[in-house]
């Protein structure tokens, strides 16, 4: 595939073919909600005229290739060339309804849970930079047909008994949805920590026994994940008896709503700790960042030690007679 085939390809269909569907149209312009972060509201824009899409909440925008930049976490043209030209089989002109779309079950037949497994889900782990042990210890691998097709996702449980799916073209829930609160055993614990997604709960896992794997920090308070905002109403009620509550949320306008909502419940109990990773969406992408500059610091210094002059072995000398 080449760049200007890339660009042909219009984005609605490129999008539908990941799994992302408008919420509504108005004139030229879809409304999504955003494919690069979880929202409530639809602020991801596509015009279909131009064939150009911009994300309010992230302030970016541009054509297909752009867009594939900010899904795959890369500047490599020709990857993301790539990853576009493996959709190909997959993109048809979209249709879409714009009625209330309900998701049910049923529309999943043939679903088998099992351990962590599929290399490519493995690799999309190792993409966002989550340890691996970790994530086959909080998470499983789903099975499922949909339509007649098989299809495989990251599975992350939930208190209601069904699963947020993950894989790196389809986000989406296999209901009931609610959120997931993983209490640890023995005394009560006085602090609870807040996540919007599993895997920024799985990255602060991460960032945990990667800086200090000698301390057991990781059991030392309680975790929520809210799999979306929207179940925050949901959380309030158990985050009650906590003494200390640290939001992990995101630097969007939906995570800062959300914080807002909870300062007002819970005054100086709650901390915020989005200013540790400010200067980035989530706190996975932080830990992705922080990954990909220890590993350009690890690969100067193996290119520094390789250009060090080595030394010459000393000349022996012949024999005096």
């Amino acid at each position: 595939m080449t760049i200007n085939d890339a660009k042909q390809t219009k984005l609605a269909d490129y999008l539908q073919s990941l799994g992302y569907t408008p919420i509504k149209q108005q004139g030229k312009s879809l409304w999504y909600k955003s494919p690069l972060r979880n929202e409530t509201d639809a602020s991801f824009k596509v015009n279909t005229e131009l064939n150009q899409w911009y994300d309010f909440g992230i302030g970016k925008g541009g054509n297909i290739i752009a867009l594939a930049a900010e899904l795959y976490h890369s500047d490599n043209v020709a990857y993301l060339l790539a990853r576009i030209a493996e959709r190909t089989p997959y993109i048809r002109p979209a249709t879409f309804s714009f009625g209330e779309q309900q998701t049910s079950n049923h529309s999943f037949e043939g679903i088998q849970v099992g351990e962590l497994s599929s290399p490519a889900l493995i690799a999309y782990f190792q993409e966002r930079g989550i340890n691996l042990e970790l994530a086959k210890r909080e998470c499983k691998e789903l099975r499922y047909e949909y339509e007649g097709k098989t299809y495989f996702a990251i599975g992350f449980p939930n208190m209601a008994g069904g699963y947020e799916l993950r894989n790196r073209y389809f986000k989406g829930c296999l209901a009931p949805k609610d959120i997931t609160h993983i209490r640890q055993q023995g005394e009560p614990r006085a602090a609870c920590y807040l996540f919007e997604g599993f895997m920024d709960y799985l990255s602060y896992l991460t960032i945990r026994v990667n800086d200090h794997p000698e301390e057991p920090r990781i059991k030392a308070q309680d975790y929520m994940i809210l799999n979306s905002v929207t179940n925050l109403s949901k959380a309030e009620r158990l985050l009650r008896p906590y003494s200390r509550i640290g939001c992990f949320l995101d630097n969007d306008q939906a995570g800062q709503k959300a914080l807002e909502s909870l300062k007002k419940m819970f005054g100086d109990r709650l901390r915020d700790m989005s200013k540790h990773y400010a200067e980035h969406k989530d706190l996975n992408d932080y830990l992705r960042h922080r990954t990909q500059a220890k590993q350009a610091v690890k690969k100067s210094q193996v290119q520094s030690v390789r250009r060090m002059p080595q030394p010459q072995p000393k000349k022996k000398r012949g024999l005096r007679l």
